[in-house]
């Protein structure tokens, strides 16, 4: 495969580095410092940019307002947004819009898809299940009758719930199908429990009770919630590679103005090797992660299946940030630890993305269930 960018590709790269470069990581209280969360709403200055600039609509059809994107531009994106901690939720509105657009009811695609380009419209995924252990569809029952759909069950850690204008609930019906639910927020038997990530953001634990939908509200296509499921995985890498590659750049600049003995801490063998041992992370992390949103932006065929490549990039994304921003606070010393410097708060998300990405010895079960169920000749 060829990973070299288009023309449109690198054009929405320097997009958002332009609108990212105003976003100050620190422009909310350190987490450290904030029983609960660090604030009330997502940044609707920067929402409002990323409409203005076509970025909500990266990757919907012009028909619908967009730019006719790919996955692979919408990573490409969220790479900038991680380097600045954009608190916005790009990533699950731009992924539940293409899984609308690719497999709602058109009638449904035309109603939101327009309004999401203009940023009139936040979206957000249940994607954790109740334990974030379980697949997602499992922790929601969904039942058809003549008249519409009823969801019941729990879900938790959904990012930006209480501010999202429609949260898509992944939920399982009698037959063992995934469906897709899409509720407002304040729907009648929906109910939302104040939950907080390790980045201090506002997090939420759903609880449905006999919650009732028109048909048109639940996508049942074969196939919409592992589309969706791959979207937010990916693009989760995207932010962890972003992260991270914010995270060693500061290093490198603080060990290259500390000095010890008369000498920058950056000459020091030591130091030098661990720096080299992240880069080597960011680089697993980068090839790993172009390679997974290749096969979901191409659909192309191979020995194994898209869901092993995008394996593969969640075992280096939540082991690579981790390594990433602990080797980072290490080579600072105790600065890595002063709120008054922004360390600490990429710290907390990559914790974040680590814990939202799960542990790689789970993804490392999965590779080998795949390989087992797909001999390689």
């Amino acid at each position: 495969m060829d990973f070299t960018f288009t023309e449109e590709q690198q054009a929405a790269v320097e997009t958002a580095k332009a609108v990212f470069a105003d976003v100050s990581p620190d422009a909310v209280p350190s987490p450290a410092l904030t029983q609960g969360a660090v604030a009330d709403d997502l940044d609707r200055a920067l929402w409002t940019r990323l409409a203005d600039t076509d970025l909500l609509g990266l990757v919907l059809d012009p028909a619908h307002g967009g730019a006719g994107l790919d996955p692979i531009a919408l990573c490409l994106v969220l790479r900038e947004s991680a380097r600045a901690l954009a608190r916005v939720p790009l990533l699950e509105t731009s992924a539940v819009a293409l899984t609308l657009q690719q497999y709602a009811p058109a009638t449904t695609a035309d109603a939101l898809l327009p309004r999401i380009a203009r940023g009139a419209l936040v979206l957000t995924a249940a994607a954790h299940g109740r334990t974030g252990h379980d697949p997602a569809p499992l922790a929601v029952t969904a039942r058809r009758d003549h008249t519409g759909w009823t969801l019941d069950g729990h879900t938790g850690t959904v990012p930006w719930a209480h501010t999202a204008d429609l949260i898509a609930v992944p939920a399982h019906t009698p037959d063992g199908r995934a469906v897709i639910a899409l509720l407002p927020r304040t729907h009648p038997g929906l109910s939302l429990a104040d939950q907080y990530g390790t980045h201090g953001e506002h997090l939420a634990a759903l609880h449905l009770d006999d919650v009732r939908l028109e048909p048109a509200d639940v996508i049942d296509t074969e196939g919409a919630w592992e589309r969706l499921h791959a979207l937010l995985t990916t693009g989760t890498c995207a932010l962890a590679l972003g992260l991270g590659e914010q995270v060693l750049a500061m290093t490198s600049r603080y060990t290259g103005k500390r000095e010890q003995f008369g000498h920058p801490v950056a000459t020091f063998q030591a130091v030098a090797v661990q720096a080299a041992d992240r880069y080597i992370d960011l680089r697993a992390m980068e090839a790993t992660l172009w390679q997974a949103a290749w096969r979901i932006t191409t659909d192309a065929a191979g020995p194994l299946p898209a869901a092993a490549d995008i394996a593969v990039a969640k075992i280096w994304a939540s082991e690579g940030v981790r390594r990433v921003v602990q080797t980072a606070q290490h080579l600072h010393g105790g600065f890595g630890a002063d709120t008054d410097y922004p360390l600490h708060r990429y710290h907390a998300w990559a914790k974040h993305l680590e814990l939202s990405l799960g542990p790689a010895a789970r993804h490392e079960e999965e590779l080998g269930d795949l390989l087992a169920a797909h001999p390689l000749a």
